[in-house]
């Protein structure tokens, strides 16, 4: 049992099996005590709100990043679509609103801070070191490598990458997420700690 898991987790939006749930919230209230964790790809906070309560037992931080303007199966017409995240005003999709409601709710607004901006973007200027990097942006072979490139270079020594929705099967799902896995795993720079159901951990050498 988590202390301060909602009771309604199950009907927060996302796409977070509850063992992949449980396996980052492992991860985070161990690392979190050696520095922030950093998150790409919130959407509408459901894994934010796991790493938010490990962080929040260590007095630390996780850096929660999204544009909120959702991925590419989540756009008007594609398969995840979701109208209620949808600005038609705007024309756009607009996770955000959702994503603060979550963490206000869960009383995480000390402990997540949202960044909202593209990957490449909020990773220009970064210094900070990380002690944990949960990718779990965009499914586009652009995408992902963006968010590999950008952000595993600021994982301390001894921290874990984690990476999302990997399937070796094509008809099982995108292949972008699975490529840098592999790519990690090929670098020499990580110890394969497996994977835990589709979610994929890396540890930092």
């Amino acid at each position: 049992m988590i202390p301060g898991l909602p009771d309604d987790i199950d009907q927060i939006k996302g796409f977070l099996a509850e063992d992949e749930a449980q396996a980052l919230y492992q991860h985070a209230l161990q690392l979190s005590t050696l520095g922030p964790v950093l998150e790409i790809g919130s959407y509408c906070g459901k894994s934010t709100i796991y790493l938010g309560l490990a962080c929040r037992t260590n007095n630390s931080t996780v850096f929660a990043l999204d544009h909120h303007r959702g991925s590419e199966e989540h756009q008007l017409g594609e398969f995840f679509h979701d109208p209620a995240l949808y600005d038609a005003g705007e024309g756009v999709m607009d996770t955000f609103r959702e994503f603060r409601s979550n963490i206000r709710r869960t009383g995480l607004d000390e402990v997540v801070v949202p960044v909202v901006a593209g990957s490449e973007a909020a990773a220009k200027h970064w210094q900070t070191p990380l002690a944990m990097v949960f990718i779990d942006g965009g499914h586009s072979m652009e995408a992902a490598l963006t968010d590999y490139r950008c952000w595993t270079t600021h994982l301390m020594r001894g921290g874990v990458l984690a990476i999302h929705d990997l399937f070796e099967d094509a008809h099982e799902g995108g292949q972008a997420p699975y490529a840098i896995y592999r790519m990690a795993r090929a670098s020499g720079l990580f110890e394969d700690l497996g994977q835990v159901n589709s979610l994929g951990l890396l540890r930092r050498l």
